[in-house]
């Protein structure tokens, strides 16, 4: 089986010289072969994981997730401290919520963002303090605008005219007033994939820049909201920051008008802080971001002669994305031989027991993973693969490329990293999969912290299946 590079291979893979290496940008940092081969996270051995729990296995390292959760807040804060200012960080709970994660990021000081009824409740289950969450979403209903705040949250990112009214009335409702950030679209397209770009004109969210002070100066005559600030968001997986340092000039603009209507305490400029997941991306280190980012926004101040607002910032997938590690069990491999400018090439199909179900992310953008043996080490040359799932859907791949030994088989486990973020979050039962469950990793030990869905759980949703044995 050829592994040579060529049009087959993507040209950013290269052939590794140990297939069974994990590179530590990709990797949770206590990923580890112990001497038998076996992968370990946070000390638990992956086939004693797969014993416990089965396959497919969500598994996350708490370790991981606290320390890139305290990382980033210091980093942060250093970073506004040295400009006089002031940062809060929010964890972005559509990349993965459950009151577990919330407690672990909440403890490290981080805020919680949340964007959906059903995520507020998870916050306030977990116990998070109200005041110290932020609600997103495009199209808030009225239930939920009324839940947020009745609930206290600290601020709701306004994202239409008609949910400026809606949010008015409730808080008029209750007697309180509601602190309001206006989501705005500050036209830099993020340089990423056209579904993750979320700051550019023709799009679901946000005001465009344009309308920005007609909107805030509707929002000031509203008794019941308090207009705080601006909120942008460019896009996700982003890698440097040319990006920010665009939208922030363009924020900044109507920053410096909109303060000659009153106070404007906050600029938050989102997330996006891209990760590795493979060998070829290169993240930006968190506190290079930072440090950068604040810098942009302050010298952008000083040329305006306005005082640097307090930031804020909404990181999700640097969180929780590389404390993720998704477990497999191969169940068939498949040679297929495919016609290319360089003549026939090889690829095996290795087919895992879970798939697009677990992770819909390769399907949705085309999204790059990395894989490895995780009961075993080998020291077989290093074979081209495609790792599928088990679904009726062609585009079902977890994997679309990579170097595993070539003797991968039938009972192996696999181990694909850097899943923390975006899949359990997107995850189904398509094809009546059960979905896995998720489970904690740190020091040693492993707990379910989100229980698995059965196919006895989604029968019990299927009303006819009450009468099946009736006859009905």
């Amino acid at each position: 089986m050829s592994s040579a590079p060529s049009s087959f291979a993507p040209p950013w893979l290269e052939t590794p010289t140990d297939a069974n290496a994990l590179d530590p940008a990709v990797w949770p940092a206590t990923a580890r072969r112990d001497d038998a081969g076996v992968l370990e996270i946070a000390g638990v051995p992956a086939a004693d994981l797969a014993e416990r729990f089965g396959t497919p296995l969500y598994v996350v390292d708490e370790s991981e997730v606290r320390a890139r959760a305290r990382r980033t807040l210091t980093a942060f804060r250093t970073a506004a401290e040295r400009h006089g200012t002031q940062a809060r960080v929010y964890y972005a709970g559509k990349a993965f919520l459950s009151t577990e994660v919330v407690r672990w990021v909440t403890e490290e000081g981080l805020a919680v963002d949340v964007c959906s009824g059903g995520e507020l409740a998870v916050a306030l289950r977990a116990g998070a303090d109200a005041s110290r969450l932020g609600f997103h979403g495009n199209n808030k209903s009225v239930e939920e605008l009324e839940a947020a705040v009745a609930a206290g949250v600290g601020s709701v990112v306004v994202d239409s005219e008609i949910e400026i009214e809606r949010l008015a009335r409730v808080a008029a409702a209750r007697g309180v007033v509601q602190s309001v950030l206006v989501r705005v679209n500050s036209g830099v397209h993020a340089e990423t994939h056209d579904f993750l770009a979320t700051a550019h004109e023709d799009q679901k969210f946000g005001f465009a820049l344009t309308q920005a002070e007609q909107v805030v100066a509707r929002i000031r005559e509203h008794d019941a909201l308090a207009f705080v600030g601006l909120h942008c968001h460019i896009g996700s997986q982003i890698f440097g920051t040319a990006g920010f340092r665009e939208s922030a000039a363009r924020l900044l603009d109507v920053h410096e008008r909109l303060l000659a209507g009153g106070e404007v305490p906050v600029i938050n400029l989102g997330g996006g802080f891209g990760i590795a997941y493979t060998a070829a991306d290169d993240a930006t280190p968190i506190e290079e971001l930072a440090d950068a980012i604040v810098g942009i926004v302050a010298d952008g101040c000083a040329q305006r002669g306005i005082r640097v607002p307090a930031l804020a910032f909404e990181p999700g997938r640097s969180i929780v994305g590389p404390a993720g590690v998704t477990l497999y069990t191969v169940g068939t491999t498949k040679p297929v031989t495919v016609d290319t400018p360089e003549g026939e090439r090889t690829r095996l199909y290795v087919s895992v027991d879970g798939g697009m179900s677990d992770n819909a992310r390769h399907a949705l953008y085309g999204a790059h993973y990395s894989a490895r043996i995780a009961s075993r080490a080998s020291d077989r040359p290093p074979a081209l693969v495609r790792v599928v799932g088990k679904h009726c859907e062609s585009g079902d791949i977890v994997v679309d490329a990579e170097y595993l030994p070539g003797d991968v088989a039938p009972g192996d486990l696999l181990a694909v990293p850097a899943t923390g973020a975006y899949c359990f979050s997107l995850a189904s039962t398509y094809n009546w999969v059960p979905r896995p469950p998720v489970v904690a990793v740190r020091d040693g030990s492993a707990r379910t912290i989100v229980r698995a869905i059965t196919v006895d759980d989604l029968l019990s949703y299927d009303v006819g299946a009450d009468h099946a044995s009736e006859g009905i």
